[in-house]
C-alpha cells in the first residue's frame, strides 16, 4: 500500500524542502569564492528557491482557507479536506464527502476531473 499523506501537509512539506534546497544551493556557492560570477549564480538560485517556497506557502494558505473542515470518524479531530477524497491530517484515515465513493478503495485518482468522466 502506498503511503498517502494529506494534500495540505504534502504541499507544506514541499515548501519546507524548497527552503532547505535553497540553503544548500547557496552553501555550494561558498566553494566558488575564487569565481565571483559562479558564486553569485549559486546565491541567486538559492534565493529563487526560497522565494518559490514563500509563494508556495502563500498559495497553500489561500487554498487552505477554502478547504472543507471535517471531523475524522477515526480519531475525532478536525482536519481540512481538499478534493473528493483526502486523508486525515492526523491519523491518515481515508476521507470522502462523495456518497458514491463510500466504501470504495482509496485512490487519489478520484480527484482528477477526467477520472470522474471515465467512471460514468
Amino acid at each position: 500500500m502506498k503511503p498517502y499523506k494529506n494534500k495540505i501537509n504534502r504541499i507544506r512539506s514541499f515548501a519546507l524542502a524548497l527552503i532547505f534546497i535553497g540553503f544548500v544551493v547557496m552553501y555550494f556557492g561558498i566553494f566558488f569564492k575564487q569565481h565571483p560570477i559562479v558564486m553569485i549564480i549559486f546565491m541567486v538560485l538559492g534565493l529563487l528557491c526560497i522565494i518559490a517556497s514563500t509563494v508556495v506557502y502563500f498559495w497553500i494558505g489561500m487554498l487552505s482557507t477554502k478547504a472543507v473542515q471535517v471531523v475524522c470518524p477515526n480519531c475525532g479531530k478536525e482536519t481540512k479536506m481538499l478534493g473528493r477524497v483526502d486523508m486525515c491530517g492526523h491519523c491518515r484515515e481515508p476521507l470522502t464527502l462523495d456518497p458514491e465513493l463510500e466504501g470504495k478503495e482509496f485512490d487519489e485518482a478520484y480527484n482528477r476531473k477526467n477520472h470522474a468522466q471515465t467512471e460514468k
